[in-house]
């Protein structure tokens, strides 16, 4: 095994697992679900020990509040939660309501017009 790949060789999922969960629960969920979305958990364990670093540069704190909004947003990747830490959304209000339907009006054709 490459000297590159050998640090990962000593990595479980549940010691990643357990690293997250001491963060807070948001940053656990996102964690666990690198690693699950992949076809082999080991294609994770990068993703993953780069959000646990995060936490070093921005704080638990900031780290499970973007955590939270990724999994808000579904952007499940260590570039979306550093977007989100170095743009500061995640001490930004929370993510906005969906956009509520057009009312009934004549002009507006509507999904059945597109069948």
């Amino acid at each position: 095994m490459p000297k590159t790949h050998q640090h990962y060789a000593n990595t479980t999922p549940a010691r990643r697992m357990k690293q997250a969960a001491k963060i807070g629960r948001n940053t656990a969920i996102l964690v666990e679900r690198l690693m699950r979305d992949r076809p082999h958990p080991q294609q994770g364990y990068r993703a993953a020990q780069g959000v646990l670093s995060l936490a070093r540069r921005y704080g638990s704190e900031r780290l499970e509040a973007a955590c939270d909004r990724a999994l808000t947003i579904n952007a499940l990747s260590y570039s979306s939660v550093s977007t989100i830490l170095k743009s500061g959304l995640d001490q930004a209000s929370p993510v906005a309501e969906p956009v509520k339907p057009a009312p009934a009006h004549g002009n507006i054709r509507g999904s059945s017009y597109y069948q």
